[in-house]
């Protein structure tokens, strides 16, 4: 990895709803590496690609994320896309009356090195489609409707080729493709490397996508934190073990930080303080010239 790596996440956690899902998360991605994000359902993973892109369904509590140097932390979802940052859904939208072309040609507008005009778009988005073994009358189609599981996933990888981004995040990329599909997806993804040298974090909880790519690091998340990170050869190993021992040592280790917790002595309550939480500032200033003429110390309890 470069000394400044591409992607930075330092002791991040979000919520929803306020609920905590992600918990102090810390991440680095260097540029044209390829890391994989595994872990059981329900883990965090897909929220994790959602926080990084600026999914405002989710709050950012603590922490940080930086991408090519820049603080994103409060940007928008488009200015982040405009920065160079892609997340392939793992369900796809369907928008209706929105032509697969026309979608595509306000993708690239205003981006530098990407505008085109109409008839080299055309050629441009043709040859990708031809790549992906993807039917041209699909352009013409309302984007995603009627499209099976493979053709959304064979959109997602034209987009990926087409707006060439710096870090592109695809979550469960191979979720209910069948062998014809998944190589498709996989041709999308060595494209992608080949024609950018850009990065990849790949969501998954299965090993079947990872054997077609050279996989830098490896992450494995449960209840909503980083537990393991290490090499590709990790993958082998979860393939023939899953992820049980991690989810015992995770059970472990919250069941250590909630005992730690419930051991430490309740903090010092000042009375007067407390009282502010019901009561107005007249009546707490009362309250304080009352325990100020009894002698009585705010936050301390009277000597014997």
């Amino acid at each position: 990895m470069s000394a400044t790596p591409l992607l930075s996440i330092a002791g991040l956690t979000a919520s929803v709803d306020e609920k905590t899902i992600l918990q102090g998360i810390d991440l680095a991605v260097g540029a044209g590496e390829t890391h994989v994000l595994m872990g059981p359902n329900g883990a965090g993973k897909s929220t994790m690609g959602h926080v990084i892109m600026g999914d405002p369904v989710y709050t950012v509590t603590q922490g940080t994320i930086t991408f090519d140097g820049q603080d994103i932390t409060n940007l928008s979802p488009d200015k982040r896309s405009r920065a160079g940052l892609f997340l392939s859904f793992q369900a796809p939208v369907e928008i209706p009356g929105v032509p697969l072309s026309s979608f595509l040609r306000a993708q690239i507008a205003g981006r530098p090195g990407l505008e085109m005009k109409g008839k080299e778009f055309r050629r441009r988005v043709k040859e990708l489609a031809a790549e992906l073994d993807m039917d041209t009358a699909y352009l013409n189609r309302e984007l995603g409707v009627g499209f099976s599981g493979g053709e959304k996933k064979k959109v997602e990888m034209l987009q990926l080729l087409l707006l060439q981004p710096k870090l592109a995040i695809l979550d469960e990329t191979d979720s209910g493709l069948d062998v014809d599909a998944l190589g498709v997806v996989s041709r999308g993804m060595d494209a992608y490397r080949k024609s950018t040298d850009g990065s990849l974090v790949i969501i998954t909880h299965n090993t079947r996508i990872l054997e077609h790519l050279e996989v830098d690091r490896v992450h494995v998340m449960v209840n909503g934190r980083i537990v393991r990170e290490d090499d590709a050869s990790l993958i082998p190993w979860i393939d023939a073990n899953g992820f049980d021992s991690f989810e015992r040592e995770a059970a472990a280790q919250l069941a250590a930080e909630q005992a730690e917790q419930a051991d430490q002595p309740a903090p010092a309550v000042d009375p007067v303080r407390a009282a502010s939480m019901n009561l107005g500032a007249g009546m707490v200033q009362s309250l304080r010239a009352t325990l100020d003429a009894n002698g009585a110390t705010c936050g301390s309890s009277d000597k014997q």
